[in-house]
């Protein structure tokens, strides 16, 4: 489904396409429809990429907005729309600012596209709306990817139940050690350490795990994931016996 992206890296389009992949073994697996775990309009709603651009992504087309203003008004407005009030209505401006602790002019005016927003106003806005970090700012391919993810997971987790604990742990636990990490530990010596950081790197992006680090409440959480990525870096430079 997730064919070559023209004018798009590779480092772009190899996650979309891995974890379409595996979201489709899985789904055979589960007995789960294609069509269900592809909806284009439940990955919408999940990731806040346009129905229109989910669709392109999924068939190997390039697409995407660019301009991280521009996406954080499609994203918030599509939380508007789909994340409502119990009663079924949209959530005021004024319910809005009051809920994620600023004040309604700055509500007003990040609503409007008047202003741009920061990180801190991201932060506020998606936990409002009960949503995850980057939820409003990551990249189109990277969002849908992480929607797939949880689709993925999801489809584990009902793997497990099918099939006993002893089976289903042993998809769970190979699906979160990820690719880089079982081909870090079977490689031998420098050269196979060095693709498995290459990897990493292609997987999650340096700036998806920036912001995912900066995202984290305190300095002392942002300090153990620079110890966690040094350790990482002396560990695959270390030369082989």
């Amino acid at each position: 489904m997730a064919g070559d992206v023209e004018g798009r890296g590779a480092g772009e389009a190899a996650p979309l396409r891995a974890v379409t992949a595996r979201v489709c073994s899985l789904a055979d697996r589960v007995g789960v429809p294609r069509a269900e775990v592809f909806d284009v309009a439940r990955l919408s709603a999940a990731s806040g990429v346009p129905e229109g651009v989910v669709k392109a992504l999924l068939n190997g087309r390039p697409g995407g907005e660019r301009d991280v203003q521009t996406r954080f008004l499609q994203r918030l407005d599509l939380l508007r729309r789909t994340r409502l009030r119990p009663d079924g209505r949209r959530y005021t401006q004024r319910e809005i600012a009051d809920g994620a602790g600023m004040s309604r002019q700055q509500a007003g005016a990040l609503l409007n596209g008047d202003r741009r927003p920061t990180m801190e106003h991201c932060d506020a806005l998606q936990r409002f709306f009960g949503v995850h970090a980057g939820f409003l700012t990551a990249e189109d391919p990277e969002a849908l990817v992480g929607a797939l993810q949880r689709t993925e997971r999801e489809l584990l987790r009902r793997l497990a139940d099918r099939e006993g604990p002893g089976r289903g742990e042993h998809d769970r636990e190979g699906a979160g050690r990820g690719r880089a990490d079982r081909e870090a530990e079977e490689g031998e010596g420098e050269h196979g350490s060095e693709d498995a950081l290459e990897r990493l790197l292609r997987d999650h992006g340096v700036r998806g795990i920036a912001w995912r680090a900066a995202q984290l409440p305190t300095d002392q959480h942002r300090d153990k994931v620079a110890e966690w990525l040094d350790m990482l870096l002396e560990s695959v430079r270390r030369p082989g016996p």
